[in-house]
């Protein structure tokens, strides 16, 4: 049998340890699992991604303007049409499956498809763990604000009052803060990730430069979140019922 030509065999290893060094791009013809990971990484950043943007630097940095903007902001949501289903299929729902997907991926021990040096090993079972703290933090935080006691939709007043009672609590408060943060980063080095996967990023010196935008998001959705949890947290407790309630949304 004729041996390769030294050039050639040369040039194979290049790409080899070009390759093993880079991000492993999904590919076709894997059975199932191909439409599921492909599907997993969209929904990761539409729609579960967009929400988490408007979700933390819309709707909640307007509680750095008061109560009565918070309340205002909470009304126009729970006034979209058809805002149950709005909600069903475009957060819990992405939000259920992108996780739980998540979980079978970690599961079965199909989370390394990138060759990593040791850094970016670190940073992916980051985005692993990060993910795992999330998953538990939304549904806290949709089962007690969204579902348990006060309607928020219909009485969008004490939607201010509702967080702040929340949040005296020095546990759930660092829960929050905690949960504030992975979201933050789960989204921004995911981001990160979906375009090195996906063939958006091409090129190793493409993917330091995007790297630095998703960290600077990072940094900007955590600082958002954090002073809007500290505007919360620093402002007289409002009501969460009554005719009091319902004065805070018309601002009186």
């Amino acid at each position: 049998m004729a041996s390769s030509p030294a050039g050639v065999s040369s040039a194979s290893s290049k790409n080899r340890r070009s390759l093993h060094a880079g991000v492993a791009p999904l590919r076709a013809g894997q059975g199932h699992s191909y439409f599921w990971r492909r599907l997993h990484s969209l929904t990761g950043i539409i729609p579960v991604g967009a929400f988490l943007i408007e979700h933390i630097l819309v709707s909640n940095a307007t509680a750095m303007n008061g109560p009565s903007a918070y309340a205002h902001q909470v009304k126009f949501l729970g006034s979209l049409p058809l805002v149950i289903v709005l909600e069903a299929f475009g957060i819990w729902l992405p939000i259920a499956f992108h996780g739980l997907y998540g979980f079978y991926i970690w599961y079965r021990g199909e989370t390394n498809v990138v060759s990593y040096p040791w850094q970016g090993n670190w940073m992916y079972t980051l985005q692993r763990w990060t993910g795992a703290i999330i998953f538990a933090y939304i549904g806290w935080h949709v089962w007690h604000l969204r579902f348990a006691g006060v309607d928020l939709h219909l009485h969008p007043g004490a939607s201010f009052g509702k967080v702040q009672f929340e949040l005296a609590e020095p546990a759930f408060l660092a829960f929050y803060v905690v949960g504030l943060l992975c979201a933050a980063w789960h989204f921004s080095y995911g981001l990160w990730l979906f375009c090195a996967k996906w063939g958006i990023t091409v090129g190793e010196r493409a993917r330091q430069r995007f790297l630095v935008v998703c960290m600077l998001l990072f940094l900007t959705i955590s600082g958002v979140g954090l002073m809007s949890i500290r505007s919360f947290v620093t402002h007289p407790q409002q009501p969460v019922e009554g005719p009091a309630a319902e004065a805070v949304e018309t601002g009186r």
